[in-house]
């Protein structure tokens, strides 16, 4: 059973920095995608970032192009979303998620992922 765990989350002040892990287990290969979503109170969730299984593609929302990282070690089953110069609209729950074995979608759709993380809360103050 492939479960998917989020942490690093906690508040912090506009301009600070959080870092996000999510350790995935369960899954037999590491040649999985794995992508960072967000939802904020009253919105629809909405995509943040991704990386291919290699690490050698990446794709990123605009609105957090050049401030958050994503990067994954596979050795350890784990991903990672480092998070700059945040701001109080990137308050939200965010969630991991792993690529399944029919992944239909582009990388920036929820459907393309299968596998969820309970979410990790991220309160940026003003």
């Amino acid at each position: 059973q492939v479960q998917v765990v989020e942490s690093g989350g906690g508040l912090v002040q506009a301009g600070g920095s959080l870092r996000l892990s999510c350790a995935t287990s369960g899954r037999t290969s590491s040649r999985y995608a794995m992508g960072w979503f967000r939802q904020a109170p009253g919105k629809e969730r909405e995509f943040v970032a991704y990386i291919s299984w290699s690490g050698a593609s990446t794709r990123y929302a605009d609105s957090v192009k050049g401030r958050f990282t994503i990067s994954r070690d596979n050795a350890k089953n784990t991903g990672y979303l480092q998070m700059n110069n945040l701001k109080p609209e990137d308050t939200a729950v965010y969630y991991c998620s792993s690529q399944g074995s029919a992944p239909w979608g582009d990388v920036d759709s929820r459907t393309f992922y299968e596998y969820w993380g309970q979410g990790t809360q991220v309160t940026v103050s003003s």
